[in-house]
C-alpha cells in the first residue's frame, strides 16, 4: 500500500491540501511506471513530501550533490533501483521509497514566471521527484525525453496541462 506523508517545514498557501495533493502526484507517477504494483504492494511503501524553504533546499542542495545554491525540488530515493522490481512482494512490511523536497520560494517563482498556479507547478514537481524515486533521470536528451513524457501523462491524468507545451 502507498502512503505519502507531507510535513510543512515553512509556511505554504493554506488553501490546498497539500497532503491530498502530493499523494496524488506520487500516485499519478507511479501508476505509469513498471513499478505501478507498489501502490496495493502487501508492505506499506511510504513517500515523504517536505515543503520547505529555499534556505534548507539550498543547504540541502550544497550537502548532497555538491552545488551550492537553491533549487525547485530534490529526491532522496532510498532504494537501489536495482531492488525495486522486488519490493511488491517484500514482507518487511514497511519501506521507505524516498523524500521528495520542495523550495517554495523558488517554485513560487518558477510559476509566477510560467504563468501558472504554485499548487499546479509544485504538483509538476512532486511528480517530477515521484520519478527520480523510481530511477527515472534526465541526464541525456533520450532519458529526458522519457521522463518528460511520464509527467505529461501522470499531469493529464490530474487534469493539468503540459508543462513544456511552451518549451517546444
Amino acid at each position: 500500500m502507498l502512503t505519502v506523508e507531507t510535513h510543512q517545514a515553512s509556511p505554504w498557501p493554506e488553501t490546498l491540501d497539500w497532503e491530498a495533493r502530493a499523494a496524488e502526484a506520487v500516485a499519478a507517477a507511479l501508476k505509469l511506471t513498471p513499478y505501478a504494483a507498489l501502490a496495493d504492494a502487501a508492505p506499506l511503501v511510504e513517500v515523504a513530501v517536505r515543503l520547505t524553504d529555499d534556505a534548507e533546499v539550498h543547504t540541502l542542495n550544497r550537502d548532497f550533490r555538491g552545488k551550492d545554491k537553491p533549487t525547485n525540488v530534490l529526491s532522496f530515493p532510498q532504494v537501489q533501483a536495482d531492488l525495486l522490481e522486488t519490493l511488491s512482494n517484500s514482507d518487511d512490511g514497511e519501506i521507505l521509497l524516498g523524500d521528495i523536497v520542495l523550495a517554495r520560494e523558488t517554485c513560487a517563482r518558477e510559476a509566477e514566471e510560467k504563468g501558472i498556479a504554485l499548487a499546479d507547478h509544485a504538483t509538476h514537481l512532486i511528480v517530477h521527484g515521484a520519478l527520480h524515486l523510481v530511477g527515472y533521470d534526465h541526464m541525456d536528451d533520450a532519458s529526458a525525453s522519457a521522463m518528460e513524457a511520464l509527467e505529461v501523462k501522470a499531469l493529464a491524468s490530474l487534469g493539468l496541462a503540459n508543462p513544456y507545451a511552451d518549451q517546444d
